[in-house]
């Protein structure tokens, strides 16, 4: 559970927020997972999967240079 927006920072969730909202800003650059059209879950979790290896790629990558 994380805090709403605005709300005062209770044990500790807000700072949680920021990296929740900004996995999920990740992975909606994949426009393919912003809106799941894949009816089979399977294949919409390996996109998933494939996008948290890039994501991780890209920025190891980035560090490295």
């Amino acid at each position: 559970m994380i805090s709403r927006k605005g709300a005062p920072n209770i044990q500790g969730l807000g700072k949680f927020r920021y990296v929740v909202e900004q996995t999920f800003s990740l992975l909606h650059h994949f426009k393919r997972l912003a809106v799941r059209w894949e009816r089979r879950l399977g294949l919409h979790d390996a996109l998933v999967s494939l996008a948290c290896s890039l994501i991780c790629w890209r920025r190891l990558n980035k560090a490295r240079s």
